[in-house]
């Protein structure tokens, strides 16, 4: 039991250390709006990796079957990184100040964290690919893998939580020109992910939508 919570926290902290859309919104809304939206962001992840985590334990019969569901998430999705390359290539150089989060704000960033989450195929896959391996190579019991999956998405939460409140301590080396930079690198970055999850997964779908 304590190797499975072990195994756990060190896998839930590999998991993090990814370079996608989640890690670069995480580090940029740190830095410009404080922690606390990096922590809410992070907040969104986990909930997202649970459900995946509940679907990769015990199937996806219970869920209810929404036809396009998929479809629509991914289209969401693609318009939200759109809007976020966009926003970060043009609105010039930032003014660096830190202003407190409002209650108000904690869906964005939840939403936010869930949606950039639940976009990537290959996060549902991770979990899935773990299930199996827990139950056919390391021959875990139900409550070992509870415990496994359990402790990985602690360790998410704690290291994404950790990874903003690191780059919110280092904001006083964000000068406006860095950030400046930051920001338009991170546009491209969401930019491109928005493309190349238009092309690989709605392009055909849409095509078949329209013969």
């Amino acid at each position: 039991m304590i190797l499975a919570i072990l195994y756990g926290l060190i896998a839930g902290i590999l998991l993090c250390l990814t370079f996608g859309t989640v890690f670069f919104s995480l580090l940029q809304n740190s830095v410009d709006n404080g922690y606390r939206s990096g922590i809410k962001i992070a907040f969104g992840v986990v909930v997202c990796d649970a459900i995946f985590v509940v679907c990769a334990l015990f199937g996806t019969a219970f869920l209810p079957k929404v036809e396009g569901f998929e479809i629509y998430l991914t289209l969401f999705g693609v318009v939200l990184l759109l809007a976020m390359g966009v926003a970060n290539l043009f609105k010039g150089t930032p003014r660096l100040a830190y202003p407190k989060t409002r209650f108000g704000n904690f869906l964005y960033y939840f939403s936010t964290g869930f949606v950039l989450n639940a976009i990537n195929p290959i996060n549902f896959i991770t979990w899935v690919t773990l299930a199996a391996y827990l139950t056919n190579s390391l021959h875990y019991s139900p409550v070992e893998r509870y415990v496994f999956m359990m402790a990985s998405l602690v360790g998410i939460f704690s290291t994404e939580s950790a990874l903003a409140v690191f780059a919110h301590k280092l904001k006083r080396f964000f000068t406006p020109r860095v950030v400046l930079t930051f920001n338009r690198v991170t546009g491209i970055v969401f930019i491109f992910i928005a493309l190349q999850l238009a092309w690989t997964r709605l392009y055909d779908p849409l095509v078949a939508l329209l013969k």
